[in-house]
């Protein structure tokens, strides 16, 4: 699998123009777009914000490097606020798409879903990808090779006191445990607080929050004793500096991998990634096009990305959603 984080690595020119040839073919090479864009020499103009997830960001990235390669009077401008971030922007009006590595809250007390209703704010939801949020240790941790469920709840729960690696197992060493994760923003933070400690948002605060998966990277890189979690592809693109963490949900210890991340093996950390789309933005066939490439090239953005690619029947699905949600626009 050829990994690339773009909004880390500059892509050569070069290979971006090369890539660009073939912007829209993906693995259905036959469809096209409803407003007649194609990928490429179209004359598709304009300007597509978007914002949202640090672990899908990087495949909105790429994939806007390659449209715009292809499509030079289209101009898409990619932030990394987190998911909560991006739901906040996009509910107010100010994107077209939301980046997301968890659904929109639809609990009225948790305000996404009823602030975009509130401000008039239609969606369709694309899954796009799929995760294996991994555990990572230090390259010097020999003991950790593989974590239960419950032993995480222990290291991560709100009212852990756990400071030591012998305390999560006395086989473990005597070995300070220092912990790195995602801020608060992230959809990764309430997907794992949710899957593990039981309660989205449920988890101790005496540890180094990022929004920013890198200074969990560097966190865990220069801690002997260091423990983190993020999205796969932060794994794959760092894994000289770091040991994954098989964990063990009650069948016996998993690695987080593209097999068993699709098969649902690797439970209970696998995950769907999202794009939100605002229903009005497909009335411009710039938006319309774009959705389209992500979709078509799905394999090849995960890909590219490191994230874990859909299965046929998921593609199928979002196919058929993005049709009908650019028909109901009238685009």
């Amino acid at each position: 699998m050829r990994l690339r984080h773009s909004t880390r690595v500059a892509l050569p020119l070069l290979l971006v123009a090369l890539l660009a040839v073939a912007a829209g073919c993906g693995r259905d090479s036959s469809s096209s777009s409803s407003s007649g864009a194609a990928a490429t020499g179209s004359n598709l103009s304009g300007t597509i914000q978007a914002d949202g997830s640090s672990t899908v960001g990087p495949m909105t990235t790429y994939a806007a490097e390659q449209f715009q390669a292809a499509n030079p009077n289209v101009n898409v401008t990619v932030g990394i606020s987190g998911t909560g971030g991006g739901f906040e922007r996009f509910c107010n009006g100010e994107t077209d798409l939301s980046d997301a590595s968890r659904p929109i809250k639809t609990d009225p007390a948790d305000k996404e879903a009823t602030v975009c209703k509130s401000k008039g704010i239609d969606y369709t939801e694309f899954l796009v990808a799929n995760d294996g949020i991994s555990l990572v240790v230090n390259k010097e941790n020999d003991w950790a090779k593989c974590l239960t469920v419950d032993q995480l709840a222990k290291i991560w729960g709100p009212d852990s006191k756990i400071s030591n690696w012998n305390q999560v197992d006395p086989s473990f060493p005597d070995e300070p445990l220092k912990l790195f994760g995602p801020g608060t923003d992230s959809g990764t933070f309430d997907f794992f607080t949710g899957v593990i400690n039981g309660e989205e948002g449920a988890s101790r605060s005496d540890y180094t929050a990022s929004e920013d998966d890198n200074t969990t990277v560097a966190g865990v890189e220069g801690e002997k004793g260091g423990l983190g979690y993020f999205g796969y592809s932060y794994y794959e693109e760092n894994k000289d500096k770091m040991n994954i963490v098989q964990v063990d949900s009650g069948s016996g210890c998993v690695t987080p991998s593209v097999q068993t991340v699709q098969d649902g093996t690797y439970t209970p950390l696998s995950r769907p990634l999202f794009i939100y789309v605002k229903n009005t933005s497909f009335k411009r066939p710039e938006v319309e096009a774009f959705m389209k490439y992500i979709i078509d090239n799905e394999e090849k953005v995960t890909g590219s990305t490191g994230l874990i690619s859909l299965t046929a029947e998921q593609e199928a699905k979002a196919k058929q959603e993005l049709t009908d949600a650019v028909t109901a626009a009238g685009g």
